[in-house]
Order: structure tokens, then sequence, then C-alpha cells
């Protein structure tokens, strides 16, 4: 019997490995968790910035609008949004680098793959 051919150097030759719980599947359902709850705070956000214009538009004073504004204010929730997709992306990142370099991936390809240097990549990897 002869075996298949075998995994180029930039090939998985464990595939198995790819479809079990790891921390690129666990940061991953993190990312999507996370676009979902920021997708819900932005939709809050666009409605108050939508309310802050129309009163904005009648004339009154900026200080006015931001005093009766509630908290979380739309600038809060745009910085705390930012903030975490920013960690949520960073960890997706990390791990997706280490899950191909564990499948014998070189740096140069993921850094390619990723659309960085592979300074960045080790750096990363580093982490």
């Amino acid at each position: 019997m002869t075996a298949g051919p075998r995994p180029g150097p930039d090939e998985p030759d464990d595939v198995a490995g790819a479809t079990g719980e790891d921390s690129a599947v666990q940061a991953l359902e993190d990312l999507v968790r996370e676009i979902d709850h920021c997708a819900a705070e932005l939709r809050e956000a666009r409605a108050r910035a939508e309310l802050l214009l129309t009163e904005r538009r009648t004339g009154r004073a900026w200080l006015d609008i931001v005093t009766a504004e509630g908290h979380p204010l739309v600038v809060e929730r745009v910085s705390t949004v930012l903030s975490g997709l920013a960690g949520a992306g960073s960890a997706w990142r990390r791990a997706q680098a280490r899950a191909l370099q564990d499948e014998r991936v070189s740096i140069n390809r993921i850094a390619a793959l990723f659309g960085v240097t592979r300074q960045r990549i080790s750096a990363l990897l580093r982490e």
C-alpha cells in the first residue's frame, strides 16, 4: 500500500488538530461574540447619535446636549467598541498565526497571508 503524497512545508500533516478545540477556535469564537456585541452597541450608539443630531439641529448648545445625555455617552460606546474589537482581533490574529505555525506554515508564508512583514509575525508569535 502506498501512502499519499507527503504534505509540503506549508501544508498541515495532521488535519485532525484543525477540527478539534484549540486556541485558534476559541479565539475565533470570542471574536464572533465580540463582533455581535459591538454590532449591538453600535446600533444603540447610532440611535442615540441621531437623537443628538436632532437636538443640535433645534439649536441646543453642545454643553446642554452632552450634560443631558445618559451614560454611556456615544463617544464612550464607540471607544469601548473599538477597544473590544482591537483586543479580540489581536487575540485571533495571534492564535491564528500560532495555529498556522503549528501546521508547519513558514513565517514568511504567514506574513504574506496576513499582509505584514515576517518580523511582525515573529513578534506576534513571541507575544
